[in-house]
């Protein structure tokens, strides 16, 4: 089995600010999230969790598996999408023109780099090694594993194993330390 989760909440998320690759911390409340996961997903079975390197995704990922004899493992391409000079820019849907919402509100018409933000070319390659070289032999093996990592982040590997078109890039609503089974 595959499964995804992203990471708990920060202070960024309650200010309704872009974090991408900025490594912000949980706040209390992810924390206590991140905790409620641990009790709900106490009966599902890992043999190996991945998660991104930045703090939220592997706080997140010592608290639900707390307890547990699950080796977390970091990897740099689970790191959250960069949104370039963008990041760390509160509340971008209240400014009409800002050129990082087409990613968000038109992802099929998200074709170029903006502010030094990443491409899904980009996304897509890093998170595809990560499947074909991790995931595939992994699971073929027959091992359960899961992913704790971002929104965009996971978004790309979701759409990757269910073969969805980039313009539904967004329509898992990808909601913090919820469990998505993927395989």
């Amino acid at each position: 089995m595959l499964y995804i989760m992203r990471h708990g909440k920060t202070e960024w998320n309650q200010q309704h600010k872009l974090q991408g690759r900025t490594d912000i911390p949980l706040n209390d409340e992810g924390r206590k999230m991140a905790e409620a996961a641990h009790t709900e997903y106490l009966d599902v079975h890992f043999d190996v969790c991945y998660t991104s390197p930045l703090i939220r995704a592997k706080e997140t990922a010592e608290i639900v598996l707390r307890d547990r004899n699950v080796p977390i493992i970091t990897d740099d391409r689970l790191v959250g999408m960069s949104f370039g000079c963008y990041e760390g820019l509160a509340n971008s849907f209240q400014i009409p023109d800002c050129p990082i919402n087409v990613l968000f509100k038109e992802p099929a018409s998200y074709t170029e780099s903006v502010g030094g933000s990443e491409t899904f070319d980009e996304l897509f390659a890093r998170t595809g090694s990560f499947i074909s070289e991790v995931v595939t032999p992994t699971i073929n093996s027959g091992k359960d594993i899961l992913i704790v990592g971002h929104g965009a982040m996971n978004s790309a590997i979701i759409c990757q194993i269910r073969k969805l078109e980039i313009s539904d890039f967004w329509s898992n609503g990808i909601e913090q330390c919820k469990l998505v089974r993927l395989i």
